[in-house]
């Protein structure tokens, strides 16, 4: 065990061997990479070859933690890293909860997956003894329910799972990952990754304690931290309402999407925001390990079609998404229908543009609704069949959609591709970039395709926040390169510790460097975060580029920039050619890439990206982990 916030080793799981074995932890890696986000980087870049199936059992899925996972550090979480089955590109993807403090308790700083288990699989670890349990009779149940039958079925009530739904198994494009019922690491088919390795869940056991460098000092730079969170009024709005309440002030100011992007305000928003919820849902708190927001608002819905049903908060996504950009309203059908996602592990958010995209290729006559469904905007229960169809693969149709948005449009055609949205093949959230341009920026630069966790734009454009104390012009292409570049480089870095963007709100960059300094023994500046950032954008460049991602990629989908908006504040308004144009070429030069978008010889160098180190995972020692246990 190190003194020094980490573990020390990661655990390395092959399921086509049935083996596992630990492997030290490279003080380079640590060093230059630091944890979470870092670490996948650069172990996708080492592990994966160029060209691999993300679907195959060459790629492998990993779960990484930071040096402050596990800690008295407010609102820390973990990752998954792997090629993502939607985007053939690199994908993390976040998720709170309790099982990545687990994962830190037996003993380790990240799990490697590897390979292909021959049947049906739940990975079970406990401290050093690693099982390959049979997964045959959960195989087929949905996400939730298989994280209680794991647990029975290994007589480990305390352990902390991770699971897939249908959707895993049957490899859609975008399953999710169940993180302990109600956190998941939703986004880009990681999912599909767990599925086709046939890996229905991992189960985590542990009774190590993470020890720090300085006890004292970080337990008092923690106590600063958490004052941050308290004083800050964005992180009390998360705990009075989740981030239901940016549904009324998205539509106010112009960004919430309304029937597939059509247009970016919505007469009836206010009965999906915070109000609307707490009329028909019983609420109460929540909070994942260790953190003071209690962001999560637990409840069942009291009224309706669905009442008694036990539901999380419709946060802001799953309200814009599967709410006003599909013109249903009752919060009610709409807690619902994201239940349903939960269930099968789909990701609310894809599935939304998913289902959008289907209701306008029905109103457009491309696509043709099977007999007697309703596939129109504002159908529930066309929204609730597509939702079965896709999870199950169970018909034509749910084939189709299960893809993505982008295969699906390139299949159907007809001209399609125009309101099909996505950039690199993820699907579009739900903050609308017509108006402001850096958010359109935001989506055409993310490293995973279109997210506005890479740099939220908004804030500065709509939001009013200052950007080096100087305000923000909402139209002007001018500075929005500079701003969003920082920003991309920061939360990077915050996301290599592994933070929670929550957290972030509060939290200050020295606040977030003395927690770092007092567990790790290092002596950083607050810089340090944008200059480990910078480094880990320009890596995960480095893997996407060879994946054949290039400047082309870069563009935003038609519709945003061939369609003026019809209403609203920003009635009128789109992002041309010309304007992503002017943006790029900016944001390229900030970065030291050239006009293909790829990094230049001397920013590498000064990033210490040489490939003069490589991270192996090895063979397995003598003795091998424990046999798996016959079938």
């Amino acid at each position: 065990m190190t003194a020094d916030g980490y573990m020390g080793r990661f655990l390395v799981a092959d399921l086509t061997r049935t083996e596992a074995w630990s492997v030290p932890l490279p003080a380079w890696l640590r060093e230059g990479f630091v944890g979470g986000k870092g670490f996948g980087a650069r172990l996708l870049c080492d592990l994966v070859p160029s060209g691999a199936d993300p679907l195959g059992p060459e790629n492998v899925i990993m779960f990484m933690t930071g040096p402050l996972t596990a800690t008295a550090a407010p609102s820390m979480r973990a990752c998954v890293v792997t090629k993502s089955p939607l985007t053939g590109i690199y994908l993390d993807s976040f998720f709170g909860g309790r099982f990545g403090p687990e994962i830190k308790y037996a003993g380790y700083d990240g799990l490697i997956v590897t390979g292909r288990a021959a049947h049906p699989t739940v990975l079970a670890i406990q401290d050093d003894q690693v099982l390959f349990h049979p997964a045959g009779s959960i195989w087929g149940t949905d996400a939730l329910t298989a994280n209680a039958r794991v647990k029975a079925e290994l007589d480990a009530p305390e352990a902390r799972v991770v699971t897939i739904g249908q959707a895993g198994e049957n490899q859609v494009g975008f399953a999710l990952i169940s993180c302990e019922y109600n956190r998941q690491a939703g986004r880009g088919g990681a999912g599909a990754v767990m599925g086709a390795k046939n890996l229905k869940a991992i189960a985590v056991t542990g009774r190590r304690l993470v020890r720090v460098h300085d006890p004292v000092a970080f337990d008092a730079a923690c106590r600063r931290a958490a004052a941050d969170i308290t004083a800050s009024d964005a992180c009390s709005a998360l705990t009075d309402s989740g981030t239901s309440n940016a549904v009324p002030w998205s539509n106010t100011v112009g960004t919430l999407p309304f029937r597939n992007h059509f247009d970016q305000v919505d007469a009836k928003a206010d009965r999906l925001g915070d109000e609307g919820q707490k009329k028909h849902l019983f609420l109460g708190k929540a909070a994942c390990h260790g953190c003071p927001i209690r962001c999560s608002q637990m409840g069942a819905v009291r009224t309706g079609r669905y009442a008694h049903m036990i539901t999380d908060i419709v946060e802001y996504e799953s309200a814009a998404l599967m709410g006003s950009n599909l013109d249903i309203h009752d919060v009610r059908a709409v807690a619902h229908l994201v239940k349903l996602c939960d269930r099968y592990g789909l990701d609310s958010m894809s599935t939304g543009v998913v289902i959008a995209f289907a209701f306008e290729a029905v109103e457009k006559k491309v696509l043709s609704p099977p007999a007697g469904v309703t596939l129109a905007f504002g159908s529930v229960d066309g929204a609730e069949y597509l939702i079965r169809a896709i999870a199950r693969q169970e018909d034509e149709l749910g084939r189709l959609l299960g893809q993505g948005v982008k295969r699906a449009a390139v299949q159907l055609g007809k001209g399609s591709e125009a309101y099909a949205l996505h950039v690199k093949g993820l699907e579009v959230p739900g903050w609308a970039p017509r108006g402001p341009p850096g958010m359109g920026l935001a989506y055409m630069t993310a490293d995973r395709g279109a997210c506005h966790q890479r740099g939220f734009m908004v804030a500065y454009e709509v939001g009013g926040e200052k950007f080096q104390g100087r305000p923000v012009d909402t139209y002007s292409l001018v500075q929005k390169a500079e701003i969003l570049k920082d920003r991309q480089d920061y939360l990077a870095g915050l996301d290599a510790l592994v933070k929670c963007d929550f957290g972030a709100f509060g939290v200050t960059s020295a606040h977030y460097a003395e927690m770092f300094n007092a567990a790790t023994g290092r002596d950083v500046a607050p810089s340090f975060f944008n200059e480990v950032g910078e480094r880990i954008w320009n890596q995960v460049r480095l893997f996407n580029l060879d994946e054949g991602l290039d400047a082309r990629d870069d563009r935003l989908p038609r519709r945003f920039v061939d369609e003026p908006l019809p209403s609203g504040p920003h009635k009128g308004r789109r992002i041309s050619d010309e304007d992503m144009d002017v943006l790029l070429t900016d944001y390229y030069r900030l970065r030291g890439w050239d006009s293909d978008g790829r990094p230049r010889t001397a920013k590498l160098a000064a990033l210490g990206l040489q490939p003069s180190r490589r991270f192996e995972v090895g063979a397995p020692p003598r003795p091998l982990s424990p046999p798996t246990r016959d079938r």
